[in-house]
């Protein structure tokens, strides 16, 4: 997907200038914003394929821009920060972010977690959809429905989900899950999991803290595996 549109947001314009050469050679096309609040006002406008935003600017944080723009959207969002502790990772992912990159990175590290954020789900194998009493997923109209409520869920949530729903009742182990959500250059990077699999669970579960549909197995991974007994999921008629 070369021909997608980046918004690189960044104060610093060596970082900018850096990110924007990078980027042309590999046929993006690329817009600017040195502040979040520039970011918000550039995608009000003109929606990009996706965005690259620094964790450290004056005035409104990455974090805080992050936030906003995925209130309203699910434009996929890679952060860029000089901090890499799992804390930092989390803080990040939990403001909504789907990957994260640390400061310095180098050009082909960079192009394969672009090429991450802007793939989808493979629209190859097509899934039924899943109805129990609470839960209503529509993989072809990529819509979820708790209790009748719509919910929004982000790209990599919703791929997140539909592989777990195609594979019910199997334990998914970290990296397998890692590299069909993320792609084949991951595979380390659990924290991940812990914190989609936790936003998944508010957006889905009628308790989060008692999940009926998502499951850990200690050691091993996650398993999508509802109440039997509420279930009408086509596939488990089979």
């Amino acid at each position: 997907m070369t021909s997608a549109k980046i918004l690189i947001v960044d104060d610093e314009p060596q970082i900018r200038r850096v990110l924007r050469t990078t980027l042309t050679s590999h046929g993006y096309t690329v817009a600017e914003a040195r502040t979040g609040d520039e970011a918000l006002e550039q995608i009000r406008g003109e929606r990009p394929d996706l965005i690259l935003l620094d964790v450290n600017m004056p005035g409104v944080s990455g974090l805080e821009t992050c936030r906003e723009i995925r209130s309203s959207s699910d434009i996929p969002i890679i952060m860029l920060t000089v901090r890499g502790t799992e804390r930092d990772k989390v803080q990040a992912l939990d403001a909504g972010a789907d990957d994260y990159v640390v400061k310095p990175f180098g050009s082909e590290e960079l192009m394969a977690r672009i090429r991450a954020g802007l793939r989808r789900a493979a629209p190859a194998e097509s899934l039924p959809p899943f109805v129990s009493n609470d839960l209503t997923i529509d993989f072809e109209r990529r819509s979820v429905l708790l209790k009748g409520e719509a919910v929004r869920l982000t790209p990599k949530e919703f791929e997140l989900l539909r592989h777990l729903v195609a594979n019910q009742g199997k334990a998914q182990g970290h990296r397998r899950l890692l590299q069909a959500v993320w792609g084949p250059d991951y595979g380390e990077e659990t924290e991940y999991l812990r914190v989609f699999i936790n936003q998944l669970r508010k957006k889905i579960e009628p308790d989060p803290k008692n999940p009926r549909f998502i499951h850990t197995d200690p050691w091993v991974g996650y398993r999508f595996e509802p109440p039997a007994e509420k279930s009408r999921s086509s596939r488990s008629e089979k």
